[in-house]
């Protein structure tokens, strides 16, 4: 009896392993049946996996501006530092910091009391100098007809001396009378000339007075905006010495770039005859264009960074370009007519050079070389290799290979849609007959991955109620 006990014991336990080792058997054959179906993620879904899913753009012809990028400085068209030519006591500010002043507006007004009063000493003076002029005139006048008197007094004793009607001494006292006077003459005409410079001196002085005054009314030399205010209202102001204020004229502006030397040549050759366009572009979130041209590249090439400076100017009507700021240039030297370009994805890199795939009429794609050229934004010139209207694959170039069958979506992400082979979400409802999951989960691959989800089959579901 205990035998028989011990045999049935071993009989069930054996019938169990039997069982477990049945049902994982299942299992396996249900599980490579799904990965045989459901294609790997290898290279291209190739394998039973079905087409590449890719994304592709046509290759198209338009014109190409060739342009220089660089980094620029914002420079003010002339910076005006406002001194005082005088020293006087400051009296009175007409504007305030940070105001637009036109040329000619009057900025600041020092007190013109000194300078007035030195202004009235000099014309009194002036005065006195005439006076003194009329004076000596009057004297040359008066000694010159004296002097005229003797020298005929001189020639009729003369006369006398030789008929011996008067004697020798008076002759000669009358002929020294004579030129004693004409010498008085001579003093009274160099006192003259000396009363006309004095004069002439003191109208100098007196002109020089009322520049000193004007200086006590300091204007803006040009049109602009003005900066920090560095003195107040009563302060001492030191001729020469003290900044008072600067004024940046900001219409027209400059930017000022530096590019390698290597485009000099291009660019003079480029410059001759026209004004080469420019673009910039602030750093201050607004991606807004300014339009300027090329107006000045240095005459020397800086030794330490090879490159040249370059200074475009703007009209800067709208003072989006502001002094010190910095911003994004690029210099337009010519344009492409008709190049072929397309999207800068495209193009990859190999061991050969540059390449793009090709999609040709079958689906399937070519590995083609090209020559590139100059690059524009988001897209690139293709100098040599491919014509306009072509088709190239801008995703997804790492599943293909010369040969490679695609499916594709123009401009978008291709197979994402659709998701995955032969299943859309909508057949996710369709769970079999009477509770049979058998397609719940064909939910496909999501953009390239096969058929991975192909859920079908899991453990055989469809009769899990069995």
């Amino acid at each position: 009896m205990l035998r028989s006990a011990h045999t049935r014991i071993l009989i069930r336990t054996l019938c169990a392993v039997l069982s477990v080792t049945a049902a994982a058997c299942s299992n396996k054959t249900s599980a490579a049946s799904v990965t045989s179906g459901g294609g790997g993620r290898g290279r291209g879904g190739r394998g039973g996996g079905g087409d590449a899913p890719v994304v592709t753009a046509n290759a198209t012809e338009r014109d190409v501006p060739v342009e220089i990028a660089a980094i620029g400085n914002v420079e003010a068209y002339a910076t005006i530092s406002i001194r005082s030519q005088v020293t006087g006591l400051l009296q009175e500010v007409s504007f305030h910091e940070g105001d637009f002043v036109k040329k000619g507006q009057i900025l600041f007004t020092l007190d013109r009391r000194p300078f007035e009063a030195a202004l009235a000493q000099a014309e009194a003076n002036l005065v006195r100098d005439q006076a003194l002029l009329a004076q000596a005139e009057s004297q040359l006048t008066r000694d010159a007809a004296n002097a005229e008197y003797l020298q005929l007094s001189r020639e009729r004793q003369a006369q006398l001396v030789e008929r011996g009607i008067l004697s020798r001494d008076a002759g000669e006292q009358s002929r020294a009378q004579a030129d004693a006077a004409a010498a008085v003459v001579k003093a009274d005409r160099a006192n003259v000339e000396s009363a006309r410079a004095q004069l002439v001196a003191q109208q100098a002085a007196i002109a020089n007075t009322r520049v000193q005054l004007s200086y006590t009314t300091i204007t803006s030399p040009i049109e602009g905006r003005t900066g920090n205010l560095a003195v107040k209202v009563g302060s001492l102001i030191t001729a020469n010495q003290m900044e008072m204020i600067t004024v940046a004229r900001v219409e027209p502006i400059y930017v000022t770039f530096a590019v390698p030397a290597v485009h000099l040549h291009t660019i003079s050759s480029h410059i001759k005859g026209m004004a080469l366009p420019v673009t910039a572009t602030p750093q201050d979130g607004d991606s807004q264009s300014v339009g300027g041209s090329l107006a000045f590249f240095d005459n020397t090439i800086d030794i330490t960074t090879d490159t040249i400076k370059l200074k475009a100017a703007f009209p800067n009507t709208d003072h989006r370009l502001w002094p010190g700021q910095f911003a994004r240039v690029s210099l337009r030297l010519d344009t492409l007519e008709n190049a072929v370009v397309v999207p800068g994805q495209a193009v990859q890199t190999g061991q050969d050079g540059q390449y793009v795939f090709v999609v040709k009429a079958d689906s399937t794609v070519e590995q083609r070389p090209i020559t590139i050229g100059q690059r524009s934004g988001d897209s690139i010139v293709v100098a040599k290799g491919l014509k306009s209207g072509e088709t190239v694959v801008t995703e997804g170039q790492l599943r293909l290979e010369p040969g490679t069958k695609i499916t594709s979506e123009q401009g978008s992400r291709g197979s994402r849609g659709s998701r995955g082979s032969g299943g859309s979400s909508g057949s996710r409802g369709s769970r079999g007959s009477e509770g049979s999951r058998g397609s719940q989960g064909s939910e496909g691959s999501r953009g390239s991955q096969g058929s991975e989800g192909s859920r079908g089959s899991q453990g055989s579901g469809g009769s899990q109620g069995s």
